[in-house]
Formats: structure tokens, C-alpha cells, sequence
């Protein structure tokens, strides 16, 4: 059953100078308990795509449905809070924060109790492989690959069902690119996320569900 489905959806930059038709006319649903990866040269559209499934911006046509409601229906900053977690090719941790602060923070957004969201932070960075010896760290004592596990765990203890990465293991060497994507393979198939990649990685792709292939902003198959 699908969770999140486009329909028609289209995007144009407008300026003054020019009109750039970024996505055109998408039409595809995402089920939980999968992995997609989303990919296609530079420019193809696929961050832009992103962007509008996760309710950074809306649709100049068509809508990105949510559980049978537009994301133009939704408050969109608690659709953010609740419903998807975005995770970034630069972490996006706040540097002045330990690992165990970065993942309760959301949380603690939402109104959890402090206690609860340090429980629950902890759990969820064990679930990423970082035992009690990384909560109270900063950012900056961690490798890229531990930072990127931060940021999973942070996408994990927001409670959505709905996992979207842009690049997630384009800083990562090899090794680590293989333990990020283990991860979130297995978030899709044992724990019923929906896992939504925009990769460059040609070894995530292989191993996708499902590829989506953008080319001048359309779906190619």
C-alpha cells in the first residue's frame, strides 16, 4: 500500500531572465517496507524532485499526496516534524551539540519529556552501531562516516515512517558508504520504512527495490 505518490508533478524555476522546467509531469507512488533510489545526470531534476516529496516547496502542478491529502492541504512545517525525515550529504548536525543533543533535539521539538528523548536517542544510536562511548561528543571528533550515523539516528528518532537522503554517502569512502547503505537497506525491508535515496552511487542503485530514472526532469522508467 502506498504511503506517498506523485501526480503530474511538475516544477518550473521562474526569474526574471529565463523559465527552467525542472520536473515534468512525475507520476509514481512509494510503498513502506522499500528502498528507491532516485538517479540521473546533474541537472535531471532529481534533487528538485526530492525537495518537493519531502514539503521544502510545492508543486507548480500536480500535488505530492501524503496518507490521501496534498502536501498543499498539510501544514507543511509539521509535515517535516512528523511525517518524513531528511537527511543530507552534510549532515546538517549542529556543531555545538553532543551526538546524544543532535538526536533528541527533534524530540525534544515535539514536546517529548527530556528524559524520554535521551532514552530514545540512545537507543536509536545503538541502532546505527555508536555505543555510549559517542554521546557526548561533538560533531567534530567523529569521522564522516559516524557523523552520517548521527544523522540517521536523528532521521530514526523523529518517529517518520518516511526516510528521504540526498546523497548520503557522497562524502563517505567506500567502506563507510557500504555501512551507511546497509542501513538504510535494512531500515526498509525489517523495520517498514520508506527509503527514498538520490544517488550518484551506482552501487546503491543496483541494490535498490526500485530506480527511478530522471533524465531533463522526467521519469525515463
Amino acid at each position: 500500500m502506498s504511503i506517498l505518490q506523485a501526480q503530474n508533478v511538475h516544477y518550473i524555476y521562474q526569474s526574471k531572465y529565463q523559465k527552467v522546467h525542472a520536473v515534468k509531469g512525475i507520476d509514481f507512488e512509494f510503498e513502506e517496507g522499500r528502498f528507491y533510489a532516485i538517479v540521473g545526470k546533474s541537472g535531471c531534476g532529481k534533487t528538485t524532485f526530492l525537495s518537493l516529496l519531502a514539503g521544502l516547496d510545492l508543486p507548480t502542478e500536480g500535488q505530492i499526496v501524503y496518507n490521501g491529502k496534498s502536501t498543499a492541504e498539510h501544514n507543511r512545517d509539521d509535515y517535516r516534524l512528523r511525517a518524513i525525515s531528511l537527511i543530507c550529504q552534510s549532515y546538517n548536525l549542529f556543531p555545538l551539540l553532543t551526538v546524544e543533543e543532535n538526536v533528541a533535539y527533534p524530540m525534544l521539538l515535539r514536546g517529548v519529556k527530556e528524559s524520554e528523548a535521551k532514552h530514545i536517542a540512545h537507543k536509536k544510536l545503538k541502532d546505527v552501531g555508536l555505543g555510549d562511548t559517542y554521546y557526548n561528543r561533538l560533531p567534530a571528533m567523529l569521522s564522516g562516516g559516524e557523523q552520517q550515523r548521527v544523522a540517521i539516528a536523528r532521521a530514526l528518532a523523529s518517529d517518520a515512517r518516511i526516510i528521504l537522503a540526498d546523497e548520503p554517502t557522497g562524502n563517505l569512502d567506500t567502506e563507510n558508504s557500504e555501512i551507511v547503505f546497509s542501513l538504510l537497506q535494512r531500515l526498509a525491508h525489517e523495520e517498514g520504512y520508506c527509503i527514498i535515496v538520490v544517488t550518484h552511487d551506482t552501487a546503491i542503485a543496483d541494490k535498490a527495490d526500485e530506480v527511478l530514472r530522471l533524465r531533463d526532469g522526467a521519469l525515463i522508467g
